[in-house]
This record gives structure tokens, C-alpha cells and sequence, in this order.
């Protein structure tokens, strides 16, 4: 069974910085699967932050964080990153790892998912 555990959120003030990270155990992913960063505001559905395939040549962002936020993956720690600057207010939200072990695809739907790290920006 994958486990996902992310780490890295915080209280920050708007314009910093925070980099999370999320630790893949528990099995093998093929070549053809990938990793995603989604989050969720108070009050407002999951949204889809960020996803990378797991070689790490293919990224895709979502428009409201192109440019600030880059997504990487370090697959000998089976370890992705969600490096994040110029933080805004509106970026503060619980986010979620995901990843496809078996599903060969690297963008959404994933198959399992971690428990969420806060991160909360004040203005």
C-alpha cells in the first residue's frame, strides 16, 4: 500500500517563501506515472496546484500559481517538492499530495493521496 506523507507548511507572511515535500514509501512506481500537488481553501473544493511526471521532464501548473510556484521530484528518495514563492494570502489552503502507482498516466485522476499540510499566508 503507498503512503504518502507531505511536510513543509507554515505561517508565513505574504511575498515569502515555503518549499513542501512529500515522501512516497510502500511500493513501486512505473515509469509512466507521476506525482500532483492539489489543495483545498476554507469553504472550496480541491483544485488541481501543480503535477509532474515521474521522470520529472513533463510539469504542468495551474495558471494561478505559473511563475511563482515549481514542482520537482527527486525519484531516488521517491521524494516531490513544491517549492513556492511570492506567496499570496489566496494561496492559503491544506495541501495534498497525490500520485499513480499502478495508473499510467502522470496528470490526474491519482490513486492515492496524502493527509494535507496546512498553509496559511497573512496579508
Amino acid at each position: 500500500q503507498v503512503q504518502l506523507v507531505e511536510s513543509g507548511g507554515g505561517l508565513v507572511q505574504a511575498g515569502e517563501s515555503l518549499r513542501l515535500s512529500c515522501a512516497a514509501s510502500g511500493g513501486t512506481f512505473n515509469a509512466y506515472g507521476g506525482m500532483g500537488w492539489f489543495r483545498q481553501a476554507p469553504g472550496k473544493s480541491r483544485e488541481f496546484v501543480a503535477a509532474i511526471s515521474w521522470s520529472g521532464s513533463n510539469t504542468r501548473y495551474a495558471d494561478s500559481v505559473k511563475g511563482r510556484f515549481s514542482i520537482s521530484i527527486d525519484n531516488t528518495k521517491n521524494t516531490m517538492y513544491l517549492q513556492m514563492n511570492s506567496l499570496r494570502p489566496e494561496d492559503t489552503a491544506v495541501y495534498y499530495c497525490a500520485a499513480n502507482q499502478r495508473r499510467r498516466d502522470w496528470l490526474p485522476p491519482y490513486e492515492y493521496w496524502g493527509q494535507g499540510t496546512q498553509v496559511t499566508v497573512s496579508s
